[in-house]
C-alpha cells in the first residue's frame, strides 16, 4: 500500500509539473495556481519592497486598517505574484494600478478568487495603497492601486486602503502615463487581453509601460 501511495504521489507531481510547463508557469511559483491554499495571516505591520523600473518603492502595510486585504497582499507578494507585473493603468492626477500577472497560466486561477470587503478605516490619500474592485461587493482579487492624490471620494465607494508608500513616491510619480485609460474607453491596454495574453500582449503593444521587477517582503 505504501508503495502504491508513493507511486500515486509521483504521478500527481509529474502531472502538476507538466501542467505548469504547458501553461508557461514558472515552476518556482507553482503554488500560485491554487489561490485557496494561500491564506497565511500577515503580521500586524510589514513592509513590501517593490523593485520597479523607475526605482525602489516601499509600501508599509497595517493589518488593522484592512485585515482581509492585508492578508491577501502578503500572500501574493510572498509567493511572487507581482514579479514582472506591469503598471497597466496609470492615470495622471488619479492613481497607478497594477496586479494582473504576466503569465496567463497563473492569472486564470485568480480571476474569480475574490475576497470579502473590508470596512473603510483610512482615507484614499496620496500614497495610500488600495485593492481595486469592480464596483460589486466583495470583488477584490489581485489588482491594487496607488493614489497619486487625495481621492477621498473613493472612501464612500468601499475602497479600503491597507497600506501606504513610505519611500519611493517620487518613483511612483514618474511611472509612464501617456497610454492613459484602458480600452475601449481609452487607448491603454484592454484588461481582457491582459488576462488572456499576459505580458506578451503588453510587451508588443504597450512597450513603454513601467513594471515591477520583483516584489518582496522586507525581512
Amino acid at each position: 500500500m505504501k508503495r502504491v501511495l508513493m507511486m500515486l504521489s509521483g504521478v500527481a507531481l509529474a502531472a502538476s509539473v507538466a501542467y505548469a510547463q504547458g501553461s508557461g508557469v514558472d515552476l518556482s511559483k507553482a503554488k500560485l495556481r491554487t489561490p485557496s491554499a494561500l491564506t497565511e495571516q500577515a503580521p500586524a505591520t510589514y513592509k513590501v519592497n517593490l523593485d520597479t523600473s523607475k526605482g525602489p518603492v516601499i509600501i508599509t502595510v497595517h493589518r488593522d486598517w484592512a485585515p482581509i486585504g492585508a492578508d491577501r497582499f502578503y500572500n501574493l507578494v510572498k509567493n511572487g505574484f507581482y514579479d514582472d507585473v506591469r503598471f497597466f493603468r496609470v492615470l495622471d492626477n488619479f492613481m497607478a494600478q497594477f496586479g494582473i500577472n504576466g503569465a496567463p497560466g497563473i492569472q486564470t486561477n485568480w480571476r474569480t478568487a475574490t475576497i470579502q470587503d473590508d470596512p473603510v478605516k483610512q482615507s484614499n490619500k496620496r500614497g495610500f495603497v488600495t485593492f481595486a474592485k469592480s464596483g460589486a461587493p466583495n470583488s477584490r482579487s489581485t489588482q491594487v492601486f496607488i493614489n497619486f492624490k487625495d481621492n477621498s471620494n473613493l472612501d464612500k465607494m468601499g475602497f479600503a486602503p491597507f497600506g501606504e508608500v513610505t519611500s519611493g513616491m517620487d518613483a511612483v510619480d514618474k511611472l509612464y502615463k501617456d497610454y492613459g485609460e484602458g480600452a475601449p474607453s481609452g487607448k491603454g491596454p484592454e484588461q481582457g487581453r491582459i488576462q488572456a495574453e499576459g505580458n506578451a500582449y503588453l510587451n508588443k503593444d504597450f512597450p513603454k509601460l513601467d513594471y515591477i521587477k520583483k516584489a518582496t517582503i522586507e525581512k
